[in-house]
């Protein structure tokens, strides 16, 4: 029986990411076409998995393309950059207009809005589609966030909703917006992720520093949580990661090498914002925590030349309780400047982006499904405009119960010498937000002394400059 024409979604890019996603496909019914650059990897993804269900092996692009359905759909699964613009060009010569090309990679939200007018212009439409859930999610269920033309979802949303993650009935997949939308959530979402997993460390590390207690106690303490409020994906395979010995019998996690990595995605979010003047304190903080956790060279020159500082653990059961009650507060506003991320950029690039929709569609298969993003949702159903997630009814009074054992938190840490600049950071950034006046004036006044740069008067509308060089008197500028 002939292959061609009857497959009715295609992958290129057979790594695990790659495999796990045609696989899931294939498990849900439809005729997957699968190539790779390198055909053995076709060959045995086709061996190992062909019970699933329906794949049709393509050796080469032009095999590709002539045994699919028309309009024509491709997922790419290829390294992000340089790679994927290559796979884009040689597909771009062989499909037709209507046909559709979908990035599935973690590409910068600016490369995907270029590809997508390129392709436009061509007559192709072009999905920028954020896919969480890493290796398990992609085989079982990921949430997915595809950006691109409104046609596209028509015929693409259907395959995506399908195999994506199911919540109350739910697919968490939605067409997020226009170009970019899809790749900028996504990017959003792995920097809240980044903040969340600083937040969870510090935590850790307070409570096995301060608090005296060993990974398996704390594994018991996070599994714990995980029945409450912080129940979360992230939460339970913390405790999992800290119940977990070596074949030393030892825990493993003190065995690991304290210098965490990165790929990029929370660094781009920090980038994003600063470029959209959004305050990401907490997702900053964890990229920089992660940056200097990898100086071992200079970590180690500091301590050699200032001494390590020796922490006296003082077992306290109301530190357990503090660091909990801190631990939600301080991810309640990671998760509030990320959705501030959102809307800014929303309307930057008019994507009209639905925030209570994002939040629907991160409750699974993705890194930080949460219990509390139902409680998100029903803040932006409620109210799309909301200032802040921290003016919501019940978020606002969540983080005002926990103000006391944050502070407690915050102090304890810099008195034992602790660092914990996730916690601090967040609680600077609620303290700034309820000031009534911040020394940004004082601010204000010094670029107006040095660089002319005026100021705004609180007592009358206008701009003003001192004279500062002169006799001082002030004139409107």
């Amino acid at each position: 029986m002939t292959t061609e024409g009857t497959a009715r979604i295609a992958v290129t890019g057979l790594a695990t990411m790659g495999s796990n996603l045609a696989r899931n496909l294939a498990r849900h019914g439809f005729r997957v076409a699968v190539h790779n650059r390198t055909p053995t990897r076709t060959k045995a993804l086709v061996e190992d998995h062909g019970h699933e269900g329906e794949f049709v092996a393509a050796e080469t692009m032009e095999e590709l393309v002539a045994s699919l359905q028309k309009p024509r759909q491709i997922i790419i699964m290829v390294k992000a950059g340089g790679p994927t613009d290559a796979v884009i060009d040689e597909l771009s010569g062989l499909l037709e207009p209507g046909d559709m090309v979908i990035d599935g990679g973690n590409a910068h939200y600016a490369d995907t809005r270029r590809r997508e007018a390129a392709l436009k212009a061509k007559g192709l439409l072009f999905v920028g589609a954020g896919i969480s859930g890493g290796e398990e999610g992609a085989l079982n269920g990921p949430s997915i966030m595809p950006g691109g033309p409104a046609e596209s979802y028509v015929h693409v949303g259907p395959v995506f909703e399908e195999i994506a993650a199911k919540v109350d009935g739910q697919p968490c997949c939605v067409h997020v917006g226009p170009d970019g939308a899809g790749h900028f959530v996504k990017m959003v979402h792995n920097g809240i992720e980044y903040a969340d997993m600083q937040l969870i460390a510090e935590a850790y590390d307070l409570l096995s520093r301060v608090g005296g207690h060993t990974p398996a106690q704390l594994a018991d303490v996070f599994k714990q949580w995980n029945e409450g409020d912080l129940e979360s994906y992230l939460i339970e395979i913390t405790a999992e990661v800290l119940k977990h010995t070596d074949s030393t019998g030892g825990a493993l996690v003190d065995k690991i090498e304290d210098a965490a990595e990165q790929k990029g995605t929370g660094r781009w979010t920090v980038q994003e914002a600063l470029e959209l003047g959004v305050p990401v304190t907490g997702i900053a903080e964890a990229v920089f925590a992660r940056s200097l956790s990898g100086h071992i060279e200079q970590r180690k020159a500091v301590r050699e030349a200032l001494g390590a500082h020796e922490v006296v653990a003082k077992p306290d059961e109301q530190l357990v309780e503090d660091v909990r009650q801190a631990l939600y507060a301080s991810k309640v506003v990671a998760y509030a400047q990320g959705f501030d991320m959102i809307r800014e950029a929303s309307k930057n690039y008019d994507w009209n982006i639905d925030l209570g929709a994002m939040a629907t569609i991160w409750r699974g298969g993705c890194i930080i499904r949460a219990r509390f993003l139902n409680r998100i949702r029903e803040a932006y159903d409620a109210n799309p405009e909301l200032a802040s997630l921290l003016v919501d009814g019940y978020f606002s009074d969540a983080v005002k119960a926990a103000e006391a054992a944050w502070r407690r938190v915050a102090v304890r840490a810099v008195e034992s010498g602790v660092p914990t600049p996730g916690f601090v950071s967040a609680l600077a950034y609620y303290d700034a937000l309820r000031s009534e006046r911040l020394p940004a004036s004082l601010v204000q006044g010094l670029r107006d002394f040095f660089g002319a740069h005026t100021y705004r008067r609180t007592d009358k509308p206008g701009s003003f400059h001192t004279l500062w060089s002169g006799d001082r008197t002030e004139i409107e500028a």
